[in-house]
């Protein structure tokens, strides 16, 4: 969720360099690729196959993508019927997956196999049965997952540990009284801090549900389909934010990234509850989850604006657009709550 840096914009030859960590007779030039929040791609083209230079650009701790890379490669042996992402070791298979760029800004890079498919557009609704299942397969796959290494992130309700300058006293404080440049999503900043408490006074309660490895940020943009059977999935990608937390947190994520219409609610949660059973705990925690959900996402905008890596004006955007969500989704909640009944995802 945070902006990219600079791997456009790096000196000539540094990702060569990186390239020819994994193959030492790397003679190209990688293509670009997409910019994210958090990452920038180039594609890779080496004696016949094609692969995908990663840069990390907001983590420059090893150990976190590191843990990363541990749960991909296990769940490369898990038989899952569509692909994730396989971390490449450089210098032949023996080395590390992980290199750090020659040019002294201190990131990382590493390399993956690229993966067939497309993303879909939002409005197709052709492929939600099956991102349904394969959500299911990948939660029960998580599971089975016992990593060597510790997460990088704290779970979604620990907001206080993953937000250290966003107490819930300072977020009051700042949008009760927001500066004159945010004065226009006052009413919003008081709403989102309305819900910050509301889950900090449920935290205990979150503690206690199921617990295991989830995906943490799966949506559409994580998501491949095949180009000529767009209702097949041919990869789930992205593990950046994997980690240990409420099992059910899973769905709310994606189900907060949802349409919010009944055919593409309905069609998704057909196919995820051919896959897990969840216990009704942790159905009837799912509206709270989803609303954690976009508190989380404000509260990461709030603290890049702390940080002066964003203006005002992206806080401002990110305030109406997760304040707007929230009601919405406090205004439907007895809907969404019979359609996860109805979709019995218990045994």
């Amino acid at each position: 969720m945070t902006e990219t840096g600079s791997a456009g914009q790096a000196a000539p030859g540094v990702l060569e360099a990186v390239i020819r960590r994994y193959w030492p007779d790397y003679t190209g030039t990688p293509e670009a690729g997409a910019q994210g929040w958090n990452n920038t791609t180039r594609f890779v083209n080496h004696a016949g196959g094609r692969y995908v230079l990663r840069v990390y650009e907001t983590h420059q701790e090893a150990d976190r993508i590191l843990f990363e890379h541990e749960v991909l490669l296990k769940l490369a042996q898990a038989g899952l019927p569509y692909r994730t992402p396989v971390p490449l070791r450089e210098s032949g298979g023996a080395g590390e997956t992980l290199v750090r760029l020659e040019d002294g800004s201190g990131r990382y890079a590493c390399i993956f196999a690229y993966i067939e498919g497309i993303r879909p557009a939002d409005d197709d609704g052709r492929p939600l049965y099956a991102f349904g299942a394969a959500a299911g397969q990948l939660s029960c796959a998580l599971a089975k997952v016992q990593p060597e290494r510790a997460p990088a992130y704290r779970p979604y309700y620990e907001l206080g540990e993953a937000y250290p300058l966003c107490g819930l006293e300072q977020v009051r404080e700042f949008c009760t009284t927001p500066p004159a440049s945010l004065a226009g999503v006052q009413e919003q900043l008081r709403l989102l801090a309305e819900a910050y408490a509301e889950i900090l006074r449920e935290v205990e309660h979150l503690r206690h549900l199921p617990h295991q490895l989830i995906h943490g940020d799966l949506n559409a943009s994580n998501l491949l389909v095949e180009a000529e059977a767009p209702e097949r999935i041919a990869a789930l990608l992205d593990f950046e934010f994997c980690t240990h937390d409420a099992r059910a947190m899973e769905l709310a994520v994606i189900l907060s990234g949802l349409p919010d219409e009944e055919f593409a609610v309905q069609s998704f949660l057909d196919g995820f509850r051919g896959e897990v059973d969840l216990e009704p705990a942790e159905i009837d925690s799912i509206p709270l989850l989803m609303r954690l959900r976009k508190v989380d996402v404000f509260l990461h905008f709030l603290t890049r604006y702390q940080q002066g890596t964003d203006s005002s004006a992206v806080l401002e955007e990110q305030a109406r657009s997760l304040a707007g969500e929230l009601e919405k989704l406090r205004a439907h909640e007895a809907r969404w709550r019979t359609f996860l009944q109805a979709a019995r995802l218990q045994p």
